[in-house]
């Protein structure tokens, strides 16, 4: 189920589940998840996107392995928080991947997010080849992250 807007995908998350996070790209989708306590994000894995059906396995199978109870995928809106084709197509993906689990799904703004996982892992001195290959996982952290701090407020 797309729960839209996010206090709607707070009410909807099952107790003592972790949530997984998702930043969609056009060729790959960076994972991240959760502890069980909800209280900290991590990347796990970046997932080579070939097309929808396949992607989807990829993902329902950290779904099961995990036991994740809730999807954050991030919504790439344009700065000054429109909507453009980036957005539609995010929605698009969270409509497929409905008709293929019945988790509760909401959508967390990702604006800067790469930014923001660039910038860290410049910091912490990693090769630019490093740096490519797990940037978009760590992006997708950088976004559930935010969802969580935004559940803990919600939860307060």
């Amino acid at each position: 189920m797309i729960c839209d807007p996010f206090d709607e995908f707070a009410r909807a998350l099952p107790f003592g589940r972790a949530l997984m996070g998702l930043d969609l790209g056009d060729k790959t989708i960076g994972v991240a998840v959760t502890d069980l306590m909800l209280s900290v994000a991590t990347p796990l894995e970046t997932v080579r996107r070939k097309k929808f059906t396949l992607d989807a396995e990829a993902l329902l199978k950290i779904i099961a392995d995990r036991n994740i109870g809730g999807i954050v995928l991030g919504l790439p809106r344009n700065m000054d928080g429109s909507e453009g084709p980036r957005c539609q197509s995010t929605r698009a993906f969270a409509r497929n991947l409905m008709q293929k689990t019945d988790l509760p799904i909401g959508f967390w703004d990702e604006r800067l997010s790469t930014v923001a996982a660039e910038r860290a892992l410049l910091e912490a001195d990693t090769s630019r080849r490093r740096r490519s290959e797990v940037i978009d996982h760590v992006a997708a952290s950088y976004i559930l992250q935010g969802a969580l701090d935004r559940l803990r407020v919600l939860n307060a």
